[in-house]
């Protein structure tokens, strides 16, 4: 018995040693394996040639701005990966510049839409810098405006907000207001009609009938809208449509004032409106959703907008989520304003405004977005011809829905002539009628040029 347990244990302490000796060379090799591994992934050879100090400053000159202005180079490309042409290289760069500077200058040193213009102006600063290439599909502003403008998500947030800030108590104590909101969209249908006839009797303008469309949703001063229809029915255009209609939103204390008083006299802008009635919380709950229900059966092409401007709006009335209201009128509003206006100044690049197209949209759209303020005033010129109760006729120009200056510029326009005569809240009605107005507008056209 001694015996077999003694060769029991020979036996193990044999085997034993074999498989230590047979594992040792394989720890041997995998630890060889590892550390030539990683003796390979960090190898890397020598690419950098040894310059002179006066190499160095020569080659580091050439990767400056200055060297970029003063020096267009071949081969450099556009945010579309075209090749940019020596005029939007250099003195392109320095005109968007001193662009970017004016309404740097209008923003703040004359409040011009500060909230809109400010981040439309640093968008086109930042997307002029030469080989930063920061509007680039790459650069975090190409990025931006493909995420959010792009796509459309921007506008549908926006109006989301926008529905959340708004009170629609001033158009239903005052029905008939809603008319100079649809008057204002003469403008929207006129350039239509416009820039299509230019286009195909004229030499000047080559826009076909979807591009005439997206072009004259600009008269409604509109800038979601105005991206909304670009990117359905002219994705081509969407950079100089983005900025013509942000741009003249955010100028329209500029733009209206000599319209206002052009086609007004001072008696008809001293007229003061009896005080509004009182509207109850459940007409402000149900109006939002009957305004949803017609579109949706009549028109659901428009259903995105004034489906976004809706629920902002309906949650505002509710009255039970009181946070996710704030939210859309604070918190989210402000962060996709910031991203939108940046988005939109990406597209002031030299490459990209300072072109025929670009600038044709331009002209158009004050065209337009003046046609839609002269129709508003005229509209309710002409009402006061069949009302005892007469309207002051600068609450038309706000029938645009650039919501909202433009009643703020009817109210200003009305104080001036007299300073008692407190015209925002009326001009609030035609004002929130252009919004509705113009998404109308949008989905008529998307229906039928799509």
């Amino acid at each position: 018995m001694k015996n077999l347990v003694y060769s029991l244990i020979a036996v193990w302490a044999f085997a034993t040693a074999g498989m230590a000796s047979d594992a040792a060379p394989a720890a041997a090799a995998v630890e060889t394996n590892a550390t030539s591994h990683t003796a390979a992934s960090t190898h890397r050879e020598e690419t950098y040639t040894p310059m002179s100090a006066g190499e160095m400053l020569e080659s580091f000159y050439q990767t400056t701005g200055i060297n970029a202005l003063m020096n267009p180079q071949e081969g450099v490309l556009t945010a579309h990966g075209e090749p940019m042409n020596d005029f939007h290289q250099t003195w392109g760069r320095v005109i968007m510049f001193f662009v970017t500077f004016l309404l740097f200058y209008l923003a703040i040193a004359k409040d011009f839409e500060p909230l809109l213009l400010l981040p439309i102006a640093f968008g086109g600063l930042l997307a002029n810098i030469p080989i930063a290439n920061i509007a680039g599909p790459e650069g975090f502003l190409g990025i931006i405006y493909s995420m959010g403008i792009s796509s459309g998500l921007f506008p549908l947030l926006i109006f989301m907000g926008v529905g959340a800030m708004t009170d629609f108590g001033p158009l239903l104590a005052n029905p008939k207001l809603s008319l100079l909101g649809g008057a204002a969209q003469f403008g929207i249908f006129g350039t239509l009609v416009g820039a299509y006839a230019l286009s195909q009797y004229t030499t000047i303008f080559d826009f076909t009938l979807q591009q005439s469309a997206a072009i004259s949703i600009i008269g409604g001063a509109d800038g979601p809208t105005s991206i909304f229809i670009a990117s359905a029915l002219a994705p081509e255009l969407l950079g100089a449509i983005a900025v013509a209609s942000y741009s003249y939103m955010a100028l329209v204390p500029i733009i209206q004032p000599p319209i206002m008083k052009a086609l007004t006299t001072p008696e008809e802008r001293k007229i003061r409106m009896r005080t509004l009635r009182h509207v109850t919380r459940l007409e402000k709950l149900i109006f939002p959703i009957i305004v949803l229900m017609l579109v949706v059966l009549i028109l659901p092409d428009a259903a995105p907008l004034v489906g976004a401007f809706a629920l902002g709006n309906f949650f505002k009335e509710t009255g039970v989520v009181d946070r996710l209201s704030d939210t859309m009128q604070n918190a989210l509003i402000n962060i996709v304003t910031i991203f939108l206006g940046l988005g939109v100044g990406s597209k002031l690049a030299s490459d990209q405004f300072l072109v025929v197209d670009t600038l044709a949209i331009l002209v158009l759209g004050l065209l337009a977005f003046s046609a839609g303020t002269a129709a508003g005033v005229l509209m309710a010129k002409f009402m006061n011809l069949f009302t005892k109760e007469k309207i002051n006729p600068l609450i038309g120009s706000a029938g645009v829905s650039a919501v909202p200056m433009a009643a703020r510029v009817s109210h200003k326009e009305g104080m001036k002539e007299d300073p008692t005569n407190m015209l925002l809240m009326h001009a609030m009605g035609p004002n929130v009628a252009g919004v509705i107005g113009s998404a109308v507008a949008a989905g008529i056209m998307i229906a039928l040029f799509k």
